[in-house]
């Protein structure tokens, strides 16, 4: 008789976790039914969006050379030495202190001259000492291109306007693009009757940094100011966007 009870309780102890598995995975398949059913449902949409930020620049690159030809190698280096040293102090003045000053190129090299069916002849010699000036306070490079002028340079190859940080304006044209974007998705999703469940990717397709404005100038010897208009920069980018549209 006790044989007969314990193999009864036991049969009884195990039948609710029997239960409960079998319960479990039912609840599995079915949720994994749903889910299937409901992404069935769902039309993915791809749009883009595009969007242009103008920026003002607060930066500018100036760019000086000095420029001296003699017959003598020796003399036009040395001529070119000293003219340059008078430009490059009269371009620290002028640029202030918060500019940089550089140098971004030095050639010394022979002129040939060329004739029918004999070798090049050496006729002189060019030495070129080229400056570059980086200065953040815009109103100043008129000032810059007339005082290295008058020092002594000859050839201003031009100026170029430029961010410092496009973030800020990056960031901005991030945020019309994509706003762009969902824009044309809610109208396709509207068209066909549905409504946006969800946005299943969003990525930047491209982004254009601003390119620098350039201005070429020729050396002037004038007293009057040089007038320097800088102009905004483009700032461009592009989002895709992957939506997915439920119908009503």
């Amino acid at each position: 008789m006790r044989r007969l009870v314990i193999v009864f309780c036991a049969v009884a102890l195990l039948a609710p976790f029997a239960t409960l598995t079998t319960s479990a995975a039912d609840q599995g398949q079915a949720g994994s039914q749903s889910t299937a059913t409901d992404s069935k449902r769902f039309t993915r949409v791809v749009v883009g969006g595009d969007a242009t930020v103008q920026a003002r620049p607060d930066t500018a690159i100036v760019t000086v050379s000095v420029v001296t030809q003699n017959k003598n190698a020796l003399n036009a280096q040395q001529e070119n030495a000293s003219k340059s040293d008078a430009v490059v102090r009269a371009l620290k003045a002028a640029a202030g202190p918060g500019a940089e000053v550089k140098t971004s190129g030095y050639s010394l090299q022979p002129q040939r001259v060329y004739r029918e069916n004999q070798p090049p002849t050496i006729t002189g010699y060019e030495a070129r000492n080229t400056v570059t000036v980086t200065l953040s306070d815009l109103t100043k490079v008129g000032a810059v291109i007339d005082t290295t002028a008058q020092a002594g340079a000859n050839d201003i190859s031009g100026i170029s306007f430029t961010l410092k940080n496009d973030q800020p304006a990056r960031d901005q044209a991030l945020v019309q693009a994509t706003e762009e974007a969902m824009g044309k998705a809610r109208v396709i999703a509207n068209a066909l009757g549905g409504r946006i469940v969800r946005i299943a990717e969003v990525q930047e397709e491209g982004f254009v940094r601003p390119i620098p404005i350039y201005d070429k100038l020729e050396a002037r010897m004038a007293a009057a100011n040089t007038p320097i208009e800088v102009g905004t920069l483009d700032v461009t980018t592009r989002v895709q966007l992957v939506a997915e549209v439920e119908p009503k």
